[in-house]
């Protein structure tokens, strides 16, 4: 039997609550195929637009109605662990039973631990939320305490820090569930980010990049495989291009150089290479997979995706 933590890309949760329900019937079936399988499962998610659509409620409402509070972002985030959750566990344990097998799945608030010292967190440059006017934002910025800034030409925003994990405070809780026979689903979203201070925890509204998360998770539960779910069957080069071309066993050395050249989008399938890149560095025995969830099975028994490990050599 083999740990296999799953991070999984937001085409497979939808836009909305709708979208959302059946969007996560596929995904069940594909972790449960991994289940099938006869490995234990991690499952971590995005949150991208569920965390926005509750900030959005909340900001509009307070607008018109002075008893409305701000929700702080941790908070926000925390709630989309939760009805996220919900969605997957339900869809996994429906797909579990119907086949058969008889399997808890429990869903996780998890907080993540990030570092006082940490760059971003003096230099917020995440976008969230909605668009304003320059006055407007000012304003919420003096009366909130943001910080804002012009948003690529789309007017102004609040932006926030974007931190890399240090720690999942979870942890030994999910190697519990594990070895009890339990599916979990942890670090949503990229999980609450969290200040730790003479043994006080404190959340923190940032932003954590879920596939730093993932991976960390299943860098610090002992997990044998870090597979990445994303829109595309695995990772290009020139991708777009005539000369595209599609990487079945990259080297890390190979990835760490396009990494270096900013061979991929930061904003999507950048962070992705880098999660897999330090998770295969963990270990001669560990590797990582970029695959598409349909084919997430096959990815599993090592005939598709991007598989990355150290012993790789392929350029």
């Amino acid at each position: 039997m083999s740990r296999i933590v799953v991070a999984l890309g937001g085409n497979a949760l939808g836009n909305t609550p709708a979208e959302q329900k059946d969007a996560v019937k596929i995904t069940a079936s594909t972790i449960t195929d991994l289940i099938e399988q006869g490995h234990e499962v991690v499952v971590g998610h995005g949150n991208g637009p569920q965390v926005g659509m509750i900030s959005l409620a909340f900001d509009e409402a307070g607008q018109s109605n002075d008893k409305v509070p701000y929700m702080p972002l941790a908070c926000a985030g925390s709630m989309t662990q939760g009805y996220i959750g919900l969605d997957l566990q339900q869809a996994i344990k429906n797909e579990l039973s119907s086949r058969g097998i008889n399997k808890d799945v429990v869903s996780l608030i998890t907080e993540v631990e990030i570092s006082e010292s940490d760059p971003s967190l003096q230099n917020p440059s995440k976008p969230i939320g909605s668009f304003y006017t320059e006055e407007e934002a000012k304003a919420l910025a003096a009366d909130k305490g943001w910080t804002v800034a012009e948003d690529s030409g789309r007017g102004w925003r609040r932006m926030v820090p974007s931190p890399k994990p240090v720690n999942i405070i979870q942890k030994d809780v999910i190697v519990t569930l594990l070895e009890a026979g339990k599916v979990v689903i942890a670090g949503g979203g990229g999980g609450i980010p969290t200040l730790i201070k003479d043994g006080q925890m404190t959340s923190v509204d940032a932003v954590i990049d879920k596939d730093f998360t993932t991976q960390k998770i299943a860098e610090l539960i002992n997990a044998d495989t870090f597979m990445i779910v994303t829109a595309v069957d695995g990772i290009a080069v020139n991708y777009g291009k005539e000369n595209e071309r599609w990487l079945t066993t990259p080297s890390i050395a190979f990835l760490e150089e396009r990494i270096a050249g900013g061979e991929w989008p930061a904003g999507s399938m950048m962070p992705k290479v880098i999660a897999a890149v330090n998770f295969a560095k963990t270990g001669e025995d560990k590797e990582s997979i970029i695959t598409s969830l349909e084919m997430a099975k096959k990815a599993a028994e090592g005939t598709a995706g991007a598989r990355i490990k150290l012993s790789n050599e392929e350029v």
